[in-house]
């Protein structure tokens, strides 16, 4: 007889993202650079256009319910929740805990654990960070990223509150602007947030600034990747992925 069934067109991986509802980059950066083999499902945590601490505070409650809509089968092998600045504003441990509740078997990540994760890969102590951010929030990851053990040499942000505007910020503007935030003392520069479109853009800094770009979604991919153990090494967005 016939067999019926094969491996299934994602036979390798299956990666979740709890996203921002307004969130416009992430998707289509995410299937960008995923691997052939690998699934990507999608869902949506509720949240104003109005990127404050007090609304990604906020978040936190719905993040279980968003997570427990992916694949109740229990296939999801990693899930992230896909927000660099909520993500350090509730808190990694929050962050999980709310993650399991809601995909209990699949391995849990957020967007900056991702961050730290990938900015120790390439050995970098001191950062400069670009962000389109509040101050209220810059602030806030200043201090997320020097507990975590880097000294940020120097933080800037675009003051944008609408995640709507976020990401229609110009990419050749966004590399202007990263190039003014960097310090030459630092190890690597970090630009934050998944709704920029800096992946368009990474390549070109390194080469640059002759030294690693850090970004969200590239961090994200990176890090959930080799959670999911796929070692594939993808040109084109820098060296963490190219290389690590």
């Amino acid at each position: 007889m016939t067999q019926i069934f094969d491996r299934g067109h994602h036979h390798r991986a299956k990666l979740g993202f709890v996203l921002l509802a307004t969130e416009q980059t992430i998707e289509e950066n995410m299937f960008r650079m995923c691997p052939d083999g690998v699934g990507l499902h999608f869902t949506r945590a509720a949240i104003p256009d109005s990127i404050t601490v007090e609304n990604l505070q906020g978040q936190a409650g719905d993040l279980a319910r968003a997570a427990s809509t992916l694949l109740p089968d229990g296939s999801l092998n990693v899930i992230t929740y896909a927000c660099t600045s909520g993500s350090l504003v509730i808190g990694e441990d929050r962050v999980f805990d709310e993650l399991k509740k809601g995909a209990p078997q699949a391995k849990p990540t957020s967007l900056i654990t991702s961050v730290i994760r990938a900015l120790k890969q390439v050995g970098a102590r001191r950062i400069a960070v670009a962000t389109p951010y509040l101050e209220e929030i810059n602030r806030q990851e200043a201090v997320y990223l020097e507990n975590a053990g880097f000294e940020v040499t120097n933080i800037a942000g675009l003051s944008l509150e609408k995640d709507s505007d976020m990401i229609r910020v110009r990419p050749d503007y966004l590399a202007e602007f990263a190039v003014q935030s960097d310090r030459r003392d630092a190890d690597a520069l970090f630009i934050s947030c998944g709704a920029l479109r800096s992946i368009d853009i990474i390549g070109k800094l390194e080469q640059r600034l002759a030294k690693p770009v850090i970004c969200s979604n590239q961090a994200m991919m990176w890090d959930m990747l080799r959670l999911a153990g796929i070692d594939d090494r993808i040109p084109g967005y820098g060296r963490l992925l190219a290389d690590h």
